[in-house]
């Protein structure tokens, strides 16, 4: 598949569905914030049937990764992670492993939440309802979108956080992953890799689309076609994860160079609230 120049073309589409000419110019500035000449990669495609045998990651291979994607910083691990520090008594191959995983994962959602974010602060939303009478064009007009989460009912709200935490437990799960021809990720299986919901016994129904590439269309790449675009996936996620974070410090009105002049609309609430208790920010457990 193509790739697609993420702040160019992005900033495009965008434009062309905002009839507002302010929105139109937020919409390029928006986008165009990230490097226009990173390279949006597909996703990762499932793998065949038959069991992966894929080796665990080094600390040489990350070097080597490293410079693949950047080859003037090269390799930097300034808290040596991975490379000496081992999480939970496992090997180092098996921390690697965690620490790709994550970094790809958290990549992937941050490229989501940019594009959301830019879509929320101009205000774009479906033309029907959400939930009983109420539409989706109510809640774009609460502001930006930290203000259009809390508009959300808590009914909402808990469908968006289990349906995610139900995608989480099946990428999580052994036997969703050996349906899929691969392994987890800590015990040799491919960082990023997410397996079929089409498999048997993944899912209890029919499901018509995977979640990754939903048309198959990586399955026809080349495997030098499949590195770059791997390559060019974690570069996109990096800058995406950079950009979602300054995004919402420019909400909360803190000078981001190149994102505070765009307009983003200010947001008064506190977007650490769900993981707050008097005040302060706590674990999963209640815990500061």
């Amino acid at each position: 598949m193509r790739g697609h120049r993420f702040g160019h073309n992005a900033g495009r589409v965008l434009a062309l569905v905002c009839s507002d000419p302010e929105r139109k110019r937020m919409a390029l500035s928006l986008t165009a914030a990230l490097p226009t000449g990173l390279v949006m990669a597909p996703l990762r495609a499932a793998a065949p049937s038959t069991m992966s045998s894929v080796k665990m990651e080094t600390v040489s291979d990350l070097k080597t990764l490293a410079k693949k994607c950047n080859p003037i910083l090269g390799y930097w691990n300034p808290l040596g992670l991975g490379d000496g520090v081992n999480f939970w008594g496992e090997s180092e191959e098996a921390t690697i492993g965690w620490l790709r995983h994550a970094e790809i994962k958290h990549g992937r959602v941050a490229m989501a939440a940019f594009v959301g974010f830019t879509i929320g602060s101009l205000g774009l939303h479906w033309p029907w309802k959400i939930e009983g009478a109420r539409a989706f064009a109510e809640v774009a007009a609460a502001g930006g979108p930290g203000d259009q989460w809390d508009a959300l009912s808590t009914e909402a709200k808990y469908q968006i956080v289990l349906t995610i935490g139900f995608l989480e437990v099946i990428g999580e799960s052994d036997y969703a992953l050996k349906a899929s021809g691969e392994k987890h990720y800590m015990r040799g299986g491919k960082p990023g890799f997410y397996p079929s919901l089409k498999a048997p016994g993944v899912v209890p129904h029919p499901v018509p689309l995977d979640l990754f590439d939903p048309t198959g269309i990586t399955k026809k790449m080349s495997a030098e076609r499949k590195e770059q675009a791997l390559v060019a996936e974690i570069n996109n996620g990096r800058w995406a994860m950079i950009g979602i974070i300054g995004c919402v410090a420019a909400s909360k009105g803190l000078i981001v160079p190149g994102l505070d002049s765009l307009g983003i609309a200010p947001y008064a609430g506190e977007y650490m609230s769900p993981f707050m208790v008097n005040g302060l920010v706590t674990d999963a457990f209640g815990k500061i």
